[in-house]
């Protein structure tokens, strides 16, 4: 086997994204034949000896790729420090799964779980812009003027003013409206923040596609493993 860069070696082995993996070789946690490994180094996992906090690194895992409903309720994280479930506990399958797109406990639908760090970074980096697509019911029905302000950007209560987005209208319920809305960034609560401050209380999120993988007919709480080509399809761009 050819050396190949450390943070792409542990990725594979398990060690979570590329971008985690830089940070355990950047704070010193990572040796190579017994030499504290730098930013940029390569190796040859077969024939030298790579450790972590001065453990050896785990053999590489069988690629795993998996679609979950994430139900309401549910954290997006491997474990948990309170009794509420996680998403990996949803998913009875050995080693290490990660979930990818993280989705607030109160909010529900797609989430991809992997053991993949280098599709993971792909996924998460803003720089391959990959899109996720949401069903958003707010408890009234928006006019024009607040759904152009949505698309166009909002300045959040801390200063960050939101990337434009696309929204639409998709039908109402009773009171509410039920909107599409597709956006590239995801900071924590995006959603339920924009909707207050416009005056359109969300009741309730569906994530329903990250990128090219689409949640499809999965039912709340229930997975799948990806095909061949949804995977190929997620890592093209």
């Amino acid at each position: 086997m050819t050396e190949e860069r450390l943070q792409k070696i542990l990725a594979q082995a398990g060690y979570g994204s590329r971008r985690a993996c830089e940070a355990l070789i950047v704070a010193g946690r990572v040796r190579v034949n017994g030499q504290v490994a730098g930013l940029g180094s390569k190796a040859d996992p077969t024939t030298e000896r790579i450790l972590v906090d001065r453990q050896p690194i785990k053999a590489p895992e069988k690629l795993e790729y998996v679609a979950l409903y994430k139900p309401r309720g549910v954290v997006s994280a491997v474990t948990s420090p309170d009794p509420r479930q996680t998403v990996r506990s949803l998913v009875p399958l050995p080693g290490t799964l990660y979930p990818v797109g993280r989705l607030d406990v109160d909010s529900e639908g797609l989430v991809l779980l992997t053991n993949d760090g280098e599709l993971a970074n792909r996924l998460t980096h803003p720089r391959f812009g990959h899109e996720k697509e949401y069903r958003v019911l707010v408890a009234r029905h928006p006019d024009a003027e607040q759904l152009a302000t949505w698309r166009r950007g909002v300045v959040l209560e801390e200063g960050y003013r939101t990337a434009p987005v696309d929204v639409r209208v998709e039908n109402t319920k009773g009171k509410g409206t039920w909107l599409r809305i597709v956006m590239q960034e995801g900071r924590k609560r995006q959603i339920r923040e924009i909707g207050s401050l416009l005056g359109l209380p969300v009741v309730k999120i569906i994530r329903v596609r990250i990128g090219s993988l689409h949640l499809g007919l999965l039912k709340s709480g229930h997975w799948r493993r990806l095909t061949a080509e949804e995977v190929k399809a997620l890592r093209a761009k």
